[in-house]
């Protein structure tokens, strides 16, 4: 069992709504400043879909996002300190729900992961290709198996992270009972940090709640108006600072009300300008600074003195 159970492990650390890698009664308490990881759709099998055009079943090669994957994890297992975790907010694999190169997908990317170093905790947030455009309770289920829950908290260093399904707010046809059950257990997350009087609460989730401006039109890379329009008066109104996605494939952002909303490029195929790359999120006393870095910068040069000389402030 050994080796097995390790590996499973590293995967299944979001279990009963929480985090196992952190424990939580030590880490109610700001110690000073830290950093994380952020990355966001590896999604191994798009670039070959699309680049013969054909997304639903052209999917059946990803060597290119093994080696950007292998990259990823290279160039934060170099880094110095350490991050805190390495978050992926979803779409890690291309293959949707029941369709043909799925578990090799997911097979190839836990083997590249697991070479992650062990003192950094893997975070995983589900997209759309993990759990289906319309999740079910059984695709859903069938996640939590692979990654651990689909949506948690957890505490680091007196600041409160929460991971959610944005799925369940962008069509919960299906399976609408879940989306109550997440809304209800959100509600008593933030009745909770409000108790803890924490330094900060951050966010990550997929899909973005908008892509550059609070009141854009809804399209596929965001979520519907009214539903968008509800969550920011909520998270701003519970001091929430950042909300962290993917799923655009382009690095985009803006502001509700002191909200910011970060999203970032991809490790796999880009559809816009951006190189593939990583976010490096340092949270201070004050702010949460970031900057997204090209897995070549990250690797050859990692991170700028300017962020660390934020780190390195004691408070």
């Amino acid at each position: 069992v050994g080796a097995m159970a390790a590996e499973g492990d590293a995967f299944l650390r979001a279990r009963g709504r929480t985090l196992t890698a952190f424990r939580q009664d030590d880490e109610y308490q700001w110690k000073g400043p830290f950093y994380f990881i952020q990355g966001a759709d590896p999604q191994f099998g798009l670039m070959k879909a699309w680049a013969v055009g054909d997304t639903n079943n052209g999917d059946d090669e990803w060597g290119e996002e093994i080696k950007l994957a292998e990259q990823a994890v290279q160039a934060i297992n170099k880094l110095n300190p350490k991050p805190k975790f390495f978050v992926l907010c979803g779409d890690l694999i291309h293959g949707m729900p029941g369709t043909q190169w799925r578990k090799d997908q997911e097979q190839d990317l836990k083997n590249v992961l697991k070479n992650t170093d062990q003192d950094i905790p893997l975070v995983f947030v589900s997209g759309n290709h993990d759990i289906g455009n319309t999740p079910t309770r059984e695709t859903i289920d069938n996640y939590c198996k692979n990654w651990g829950d689909d949506y948690f908290s957890f505490w680091v260093g007196g600041v409160f992270f929460l991971v959610l399904n944005s799925q369940l707010h962008f069509d919960s046809s299906k399976c609408p009972e879940l989306k109550q059950a997440q809304d209800v257990w959100l509600n008593e997350q933030l009745a909770v940090a409000e108790k803890h009087k924490c330094k900060h609460i951050i966010v990550f989730q997929h899909i973005p709640l908008f892509l550059r401006k609070p009141d854009e039109d809804h399209d596929y890379f965001n979520l519907e108006k009214s539903v968008r329009q509800e969550i920011m008066e909520k998270f701003h109104k519970a001091g929430i600072k950042a909300v962290f996605s993917g799923h655009y494939h382009r690095n985009a952002g803006g502001f509700y009300r002191g909200l910011e909303m970060v999203v970032s490029s991809a490790i796999g195929c880009q559809l816009g300008e951006d190189p593939h790359g990583l976010r490096v999120v340092v949270v201070t006393d004050e702010k949460i600074v970031h900057k997204y870095y090209s897995l070549n910068e990250l690797s050859s040069q990692g991170i700028e003195k300017e962020l660390l000389d934020m780190l390195a402030k004691q408070n």
